[in-house]
């Protein structure tokens, strides 16, 4: 049996509806969890600290790295003692953990209610893998061998596959690249997981991305491709095409 794989550009633009959807979600997720955490009232303690440092060394925080590079030697000398200061204050060590600790249990909770609501529990309801964006745009999903993709598959495809590996690895990256608890090893997980992307895209027959590969599904056309029930069904489909055959052979 062959696939009928969705056109390109439909999961494309299936693609770009459910990433929009995805992304109003977690920033609804992100300030209900933040409110619920008291996240303004931490950074607000983070704030508090770096305006002590300011008024003690007479600088500001709020300026470019390009701004401080024309500076002269001795006002640059200034950040690097408040710098130097303060990283050693306990006060700002414990301020900022509970900032960067906060900020990855927000992000996370956040992607993860989206990605459980868009992409797990929706598809369940409107079946064969659907999210609205792929209900749209006529794509499904379905197993690799043409059965009718089940539960399990969905979560591995939308948790394992899409949540964990394709957007909270590369999230923890960055935020961890933004707080500079991470050097070279985050840019490198960046960039090799992009490119396990590409290659998986380029050379897999059904052009699969990695939560499809994982899952063993495959997004086809949903108007023109055969879902079976189970694997019962799929062999007795086989083995009419086959009698079917074995009829028109003895005919001539």
């Amino acid at each position: 049996m062959s696939i009928q794989k969705a056109d390109l550009w439909k999961r494309a633009s299936a693609a770009l509806f459910d990433f929009i959807m995805l992304c109003i979600l977690v920033v609804g997720f992100a300030f209900m969890i933040s409110a619920l955490v008291g996240y303004d009232k931490r950074i607000g303690k983070l704030e508090t600290v770096y305006e002590k440092y300011e008024e003690k060394y007479g600088i500001s925080r709020d300026i470019t790295m390009a701004e401080i590079e024309m500076m002269t030697p001795e006002e640059q000398q200034k950040y690097k003692d408040a710098d130097a200061e303060m990283f050693e204050d306990a006060e700002y060590q414990n301020a900022i953990m509970m900032v960067f600790s906060l900020t990855l249990v927000i992000v996370s909770l956040s992607v993860l209610f989206s990605y459980l609501i868009w992409e797990f529990i929706i598809p369940l309801r409107l079946k064969n893998g659907q999210t609205l964006g792929k209900k749209i745009f006529g794509v499904g999903v379905m197993r690799e061998d043409g059965i009718k993709v089940t539960a399990p598959l969905l979560f591995i495809r939308a948790i394992l596959g899409k949540f964990t590996i394709e957007t909270m690895v590369p999230v923890l990256m960055i935020i961890m690249l933004f707080f500079g608890t991470i050097g070279i090893t985050g840019l490198l997980t960046l960039g090799l997981i992009l490119l396990l992307q590409i290659i998986l895209l380029i050379v897999t027959k059904t052009n699969s991305a990695i939560h499809d590969v994982l899952a063993k599904t495959v997004a086809i056309d949903l108007a023109s491709q055969m879902i079976f029930e189970d694997e019962e069904s799929l062999v007795e489909y086989k083995k009419k095409l086959y009698a079917e055959k074995a009829a028109r052979e003895s005919y001539f």
